[in-house]
This record gives C-alpha cells, sequence and structure tokens, in this order.
C-alpha cells in the first residue's frame, strides 16, 4: 500500500489506513511502512494517567494517541519504523503468529538475527528491537508494530511512565535497559531496512487513490476525537491489579454496594481478542462479589476473550 503523496502524516492517519484497508479491499494480505514524528500511541484499554508522562509530553510536543488494539504503550519518531499488516481471517493467534515470523524472516534475510520471545517482542542481543499488537475487525485482523532503528532513548523514556510491577516482571529497572537499536547492529540505514522488508514482503503494489485518502481521513476522525484518546476515567471503589504470565497487567476497578457489583471497567496492556466490556464486565454487574455467584455468571473459557487469561486467573485477581 502507498500513499500518492510525501507529506508526512499524524500517526492517527495510518491507524485509519489499516481500517480503511481491512474494511474495504480484498487482498489476503496487505503490508506497509510508514514513520512519524514524536508521538505516544496508547493501548485500547490503558488509563493515559498510568502511562504517559501527560505534562513531558506537551513541553517537548510529542502527540498523543489512543490505538485499537490491546497492549502497552508505545513511542515512535523518525528513528523508528512502523509495521502494519492486514489479512483475511478471525482467528488474530495465527494472524499474529504469521506476522512475526514474516519480520523475523524479513530480518534475517538482510542478516539481522532477530528471535521472537514472550508474548509479542522481538529481541536482538536480549533487547527489544519490535514491539506487536493486534486487534480483529470482521473478518479480517490488523496487526501492527514498531522497529526500533535509532530512537530518541531520552524523549521514550521520560514520555512512559509504566508501572513499577511490569518493570519488575521483566527483571529491569527501566525502560531504556530493555531496548536495543538496530543502527547498532547493522551497517544497513533505515530507508534499507524499509526497501529490504518491502521488497521481501511484497510482491505488488497499491497506490492509493485521491478518493481512497480522504475516506481514509474520515475514519481518522474518530481517532483525534478527545475521548476516544482520553477516555472516561470513572471513580471506582475497588482496584484490583496483578501482572498474568502469558497475559500482562490485568486491573479490574469496580463499584461495590453492600457487597454486590453496582459496575466493573477491565483495563491493562492485555490483549482482547473479544470485547471485554460486554462479554465479562456487564455480566457482573448486580452480582454478588463471591467466587460461585461470579464463576456462574463468567463465561468458562476467558481466554477466548483475553489471551491466556484464565477463568479461574481472573476470579482469583478480583475474589483475593
Amino acid at each position: 500500500m502507498v500513499l500518492p503523496f510525501d507529506d508526512e502524516r499524524r500517526l492517527s492517519y495510518y491507524l485509519a489506513m489499516e481500517e480503511y484497508v481491512a474494511r474495504t479491499m480484498d487482498d489476503d494480505d496487505a503490508f506497509f511502512t510508514w514513520s512519524v514524528p514524536p508521538s505516544v500511541i496508547i493501548g485500547r484499554n490503558q488509563l493515559v494517567a498510568n502511562e504517559v508522562d501527560q505534562d513531558y509530553c506537551r513541553r517537548q510536543g510529542v502527540a498523543l494517541y489512543r490505538r485499537k488494539s490491546g497492549g502497552g504503550c508505545v513511542y515512535a519518531d523518525r528513528g523508528n519504523l512502523m509495521l502494519s499488516y492486514v489479512t483475511s481471517g478471525s482467528h488474530v493467534g495465527l494472524a499474529y503468529n504469521k506476522y512475526v515470523q514474516y519480520i523475523k524472516m524479513a530480518l534475517r534475510s538482510m542478516g539481522i538475527l532477530v528471535e521472537v520471545t514472550g508474548r509479542n517482542d522481538l529481541l536482538l542481543s536480549g533487547g527489544k528491537v519490535s514491539g506487536t499488537a493486534f486487534f480483529r475487525l470482521g473478518s479480517r485482523c490488523i496487526v501492527h508494530g514498531t522497529l526500533l532503528y535509532d530512537t530518541d532513548m531520552e524523549n521514550m523514556t521520560c514520555c512512559l511512565t509504566p508501572d513499577g510491577e511490569k518493570l519488575e516482571s521483566h527483571g529491569v529497572r527501566s525502560v531504556k535497559s530493555r531496548i536495543s537499536l538496530l543502527k547498532d547492529f547493522t551497517s544497513l540505514s533505515l530507508d534499507d531496512i524499509n526497501r529490504g522488508m518491502t521488497a521481501f514482503l511484497c510482491n505488488q503494489e497499491h497506490i492509493m487513490t485521491a478518493g481512497e485518502c480522504r475516506s481514509i481521513e474520515e475514519i481518522e476522525k474518530e481517532y483525534l476525537d478527545a475521548g476516544f484518546i482520553y477516555g472516561k476515567d470513572p471513580r471506582y471503589t475497588v482496584k484490583k491489579q496483578r501482572r498474568i504470565d502469558g497475559v500482562g497487567t490485568v486491573t479490574v476497578m469496580m463499584s461495590l454496594k453492600n457487597g454486590v457489583v453496582k459496575g466493573m471497567e477491565l483495563k491493562g496492556d492485555f490483549f482482547a481478542l473479544a470485547d471485554t466490556d460486554a462479554l465479562i464486565c456487564r455480566p457482573l454487574v448486580g452480582k454478588r462479589l463471591d467466587a460461585d455467584t461470579l464463576s456462574s455468571v463468567l463465561p468458562d473459557h476467558l481466554e477466548s476473550i483475553v489471551r491466556n487469561l484464565s477463568k479461574q486467573e481472573f476470579l482469583n485477581l478480583i475474589i483475593d
């Protein structure tokens, strides 16, 4: 997928472009790359205040966006290569695995020996060079990720404020210490890598028309809406949070009255495979906060709603 202009666009435009491709184009697989000015992209289920130093971002002119995929908060700038993959089929796990293997093989074809590890990372010499997130859109899956080449590490470290538990679970003390930059492991330029990725993964190109670009701009309006970016941060009486291996950080916020759930929201950097509000939170409203009652209402296979999250793990979190 190629845009018919060289102008730099906001990050939200490329997120909207992914949606447009998924909604309107029939190709089984589509891939494109992009780069943006300094930007922070928060995951669909995260709270901005928990993840981002908003004052620092405002001072430094770092833009803030929210994506529709799960996962954690990401910093991007012109030293990153951003990757977008749209594929047919509604099985998110298969789409994700296919994407990660494609990127791994493309990089290895250029002599960059990355390894796949964790939920969504590509590692080089023990440091993360690429993170990935995904979501389902009807019968299509969108997978997107970062590729760190010469990222401004000071900006990244200052913009992102991950919780201490998340850092501890990786055995490190800061965002910066978990990162590897491709420039330190290859003589290829970022443009060289971009061309190599495209040549390896694509066998034809589609140049977007002026009409298609206008349609993308219409979709982009949702991504620019303040309500979508910042969401609502309602007041809850109980907050339960735990980092679960293979799942991520899961935060449950509840309003309780006389032991009965009056409201619930699920937040975190987990990967949602379906609507968590409709399938997990709303069914629990009006129910007593005890294991037997909640177990009888919850679906048996929560891992089909939140990747790798078992029903028992969720119950342990909210009842403990």
